[in-house]
Formats: C-alpha cells, structure tokens, sequence
C-alpha cells in the first residue's frame, strides 16, 4: 500500500511538472545550476526549413521543442521594432534600402526570401508579434537590439513577457548598468565575451560578479586561457552558453562538421565537454536528437 501511494505521488508529482506551461519548464531548467540538461537555442529560428527570423520558422521550433529561439531586432523610420537581422532588407526580402529608411507600413510591404533566396509569402514580423506568438510557449533570446533596450522593455512589460526574454550585448557590466540602471535587474541579461581577447577576464569578472544566468563565450582558438576561463564560469553561479553556428565561433566544432561530416561528437560533444548547458545551433532538430541520445535533455 505504501508503494502504491509513493507511486501516486510521483506520478502526481510529474503531472503537475507538465502541466506547466513549456515556457515555465525551460525557463526552470535555465535557471537550475545542478542540472546536466542542455538548453538548445534555434539561431533566428528554424531558418533551413522556413524564412530567416519568420514567425513560420518560429512556429517550426515551437513545434519541435525548440527551449529558446534567437531573434534580431531592428528599428524602422517610424520607431518601430521589427525582427530582420541586416541594416538593410536586401538579403531577406524582395526589397532595397536600409531598415531604418522605411517605415513599418512599407517594411509590411515586403515579402521574406527563403535560405536559397525565393521570395515566399512571409513578412517580417514585428516584435510585439513574435512576443505573442512565443508567450507561454518558449524562451527568447533577442541577439542584435541593444540599442533600443529600454523600447524593448516596454514592449515586454506591455506583452507580459518579461520573465522569458533573455536580451543579450557585449559591453561591460558598468556601462549597461550605467545605461540601463534599474530596468537591467528587471530582465534577463546575458553578456557576450570572446575569450580570445585581451580583456576578456576583466569583462567576466564585471559580470561574473553580477551572477548573470548564463554567458555567452565565443571561441576563435580554444588554447591554455581559454580553458582556464571557462573553469572560473564553471565555479561561478553563472551557465556556459557556446555556439556551434561556424567554425570561428568554436574552433572548428561546428554544425556543419556535426551534421554534414557526420561527427556529431567531435563537434557538439566538444562543445560539451568544455561546459557549455547552452548551445545556440541551426541545425536544431539535429542537435535535439543528439542530446536526447546522451541523455542531456532530462
């Protein structure tokens, strides 16, 4: 009998733990420092299969079980934020000229080009859009959009998103905190830091001080400092994220090297022996089924 209620329990226990929305189950596992599972974040969504930071290529990832998407934001001339990567529409839409030339009626006006550069029916989403579509359902990392901190915040306090949106820069915790004061410790903020610079531990111990959730380390040359920072992240308070987008951002332990040459251990498996419980990727199936192998997404 005492089996059986302990039994209940558990399973009672495991219930109420899915019964959360998905984005309170990421967000959970982001911030738990004890746990080995690892957060997979879809670098501007799941853009092989749909258009590059398209609210379909969103959806994709959210269907597949994406924990985090990344997005880019831009401003147009009327001061409106809309998600596209470039300073100019001419890559990823059908259209010329720089973001900030047009304003959000005409960007609307434009149609989203596919990976190999077809013109789909897509248009580029707003970022009060894309907050919509993901609230409750996955966490965001806004990449490219620093600039307008304060207007994003507003958009994620008006959305009531705040708690899953991860803003992210590389400027030293003085200045966003100077920039930014109480607002930063209403949001949550990731410091980008390339180990291979000259004053990559200064920034570190700035933020490391912080205790920010996670940082993200850029890894041209992986080499005796480089180990050496990664252990001080590793005894902090603070999460490793690394990207495995190209070779330059991890040393050669890429998606394509995983992916196209067949060496998922060489390259994702790298990434994980070195610490990382954050890997920004564009292979997110993929990489997804790679972890639930090696038993790192419980």
């Amino acid at each position: 009998m005492k089996r059986i209620i302990i039994l209940a329990l558990v399973m009672l226990s495991m219930a109420q733990a899915w019964a959360k929305e998905p984005v309170t189950r990421f967000r959970d596992k982001l911030f738990d420092n004890k746990s080995k599972y690892v957060t997979v974040v879809a670098h501007r969504g799941d853009w092989r299969n749909s258009p590059e930071n398209s609210i379909q290529a969103f959806k994709s990832c959210i269907e597949m079980g994406v924990d985090m998407i990344e997005i880019d934001v831009r401003k147009t001339k009327d001061n409106e934020l809309v998600i596209i990567h470039d300073a100019t529409v001419d890559r990823t839409t059908n259209g010329k000229g720089k973001v900030s030339d047009l304003t959000l009626e005409e960007v609307k006006k434009l149609r989203l080009r596919a990976g190999h550069g077809v013109v789909t029916r897509h248009e580029v989403p707003t970022l009060e859009e894309v907050l919509n579509l993901c609230k409750g359902k996955v966490l965001i990392n806004i990449d490219k959009g620093y600039d307008y901190f304060q207007q994003m915040y507003s958009l994620l306090a008006k959305t009531g998103t705040l708690d899953q949106v991860v803003i992210k820069g590389g400027h030293s915790y003085d200045k966003v905190k100077a920039q930014n004061g109480k607002v930063l410790d209403e949001v949550i903020y990731m410091p980008i830091v390339n180990l291979n610079n000259k004053n990559a531990e200064e920034l570190l111990d700035g933020w490391l001080a912080a205790k920010p959730v996670a940082i993200e380390c850029c890894i041209g040359k992986y080499d005796a400092e480089v180990e050496r920072l990664l252990k001080k992240i590793k005894q902090s308070d603070s999460k490793i994220w690394i990207n495995s987008l190209w070779p330059s951002l991890n040393d050669g332990h890429d998606d394509d090297r995983a992916v196209e040459m067949d060496q998922e251990d060489e390259a994702w498996g790298w990434i994980l022996d070195r610490g990382a419980t954050l890997i920004q990727t564009d292979r997110p199936e993929e990489l997804l089924d790679y972890l639930d192998d090696k038993k790192r997404r419980k």
